[in-house]
């Protein structure tokens, strides 16, 4: 092939989107949603940022902005010349979060089944299968990696955006709701039953039975949250 042809060849080539580079306080603000997720920064403590910024190497300007972030999305509370805390976990708002996400899972549901196609059904099996060796292995930290992403996967292909922007959003709360309860093995075993039953019905296009499957299994997902919040 000489080099006319091979730049021919480049030019018909569509250019490779760019991935969008993280600006410093992004990166700071995902390892913080971390380690509030995570219980690293616990419930009610309080943030020092003079320790978060040697623990960064960043000075407090990015922290701060990564703070604002946090209080956004209610997992720090911004304090009036005193600096920050980790919001507490309350039941009761715990409660109410679940109540939403059921309704928004409902209507997930309804929508996947007529909107998938058979690539996206697919790849929803792929995830689980992998997901499933996970479990069976009994490797949590994997498992629920893939079942975050499994999640988000099935909002992003019902294909609606105020559904996705609003799961996006509450699904940051009920994730660190789930750390905080530290549910036990029981609903472990449940849950995945209850994705399997999820999978079935996607794969047989039936609507009412997904959107069924799909609330259920966000129903006991917060019943055992609340129960492991103590507040059940």
């Amino acid at each position: 092939m000489d080099d006319t042809t091979d730049l021919a060849t480049r030019q018909d080539t569509p250019p490779q989107p760019r991935l969008r580079r993280l600006s410093l306080y992004e990166v700071v603000a995902e390892r913080l949603r971390e380690m509030v997720l995570e219980g690293e920064l616990p419930p009610g403590s309080r943030i020092s940022e003079k320790r978060l910024c040697e623990t960064f190497e960043v000075s407090r300007t990015p922290l701060r902005e990564a703070l604002k972030v946090l209080a956004n999305e209610g997992l720090v509370e911004l304090l009036p010349n005193r600096g920050a805390k980790v919001t507490e976990v309350e039941p009761g708002e715990v409660a109410d979060l679940f109540e939403v996400m059921v309704e928004l899972e409902g209507l997930s549901g309804r929508l996947l089944a007529s909107r998938a196609g058979e690539a996206e059904v697919a790849e929803i099996r792929e995830l689980h299968q992998r997901m499933m060796s996970h479990y069976r292995r009994q490797e949590r930290p994997e498992y629920f990696a893939l079942n975050q992403q499994l999640h988000r996967r099935l909002t992003e292909i019902a294909g609606n955006a105020v559904l996705l922007e609003l799961e996006t959003s509450l699904t940051v709360k009920v994730t660190r709701a789930r750390y905080a309860a530290n549910l036990q093995l029981g609903r472990w075993e449940e849950s995945a039953r209850e994705h399997g039953e999820i999978l079935a019905a996607l794969e047989a296009r039936d609507g009412e039975a997904l959107s069924c499957a799909m609330r259920k299994h966000m129903r006991r997902t917060g019943d055992a949250v609340i129960q492991g919040l103590g507040g059940g």
